[in-house]
């Protein structure tokens, strides 16, 4: 059976349609109306080989937030939903990522327990047009609604956009 789901949620803030393929080639079409989370959404899919199509109409003239933490909640459940039972799967996975200067461990437990540890600063307000505390909310909803453990612990950097 295919790992894959397709979500679409409207709110007040965003009209959000997502299709994410667990089992794919990396190819992506992402446009959240926000250049730089784009840009992450891209290499999540590009590096994770996850086909990723998503849209998002969100309200950008108030800011990202409900953009990027709306995105967080379809993706978290998306990933629920295409894991299905978890059969054939690892439960636990972990990276140590580096980036030029950057160096950063991520860790997740797919227990169906929700939990998230981020430890992570950041010295500019934002990267592009995204706000950099807005990156732990996106992986707070993430977490939260695909049911993941996951930690996030900046190891060192001081480039924002590495570290992001």
């Amino acid at each position: 059976m295919a790992r894959e789901a397709s979500i679409n949620r409207t709110t007040n803030e965003t009209d959000i349609s997502l299709k994410l393929k667990l089992d794919g080639s990396g190819a992506s079409e992402i446009d959240t109306g926000i250049g730089f989370f784009d840009h992450m959404l891209e290499g999540f899919s590009k590096h994770g080989f996850f086909d990723l199509n998503l849209k998002i109409i969100g309200d950008l003239a108030v800011d990202g937030h409900h953009t990027i933490e709306d995105a967080g909640i379809v993706l978290g459940n998306a990933i629920r939903k295409a894991l299905g039972d978890k059969k054939g799967i690892r439960r636990f996975g972990s990276c140590i990522l580096p980036m030029d200067e950057t160096l950063v461990l991520c860790a997740i437990d797919l227990s169906g327990r929700p939990y998230l540890v981020f430890d992570a600063q950041f010295t500019t307000e934002r990267v592009g047009y995204m706000e950099t505390e807005m990156v732990k909310e996106f992986f707070y909803a993430v977490s939260c609604t695909a049911k993941m453990n996951l930690h996030i612990k900046v190891l060192s950097g001081t480039n924002n956009h590495h570290i992001i």
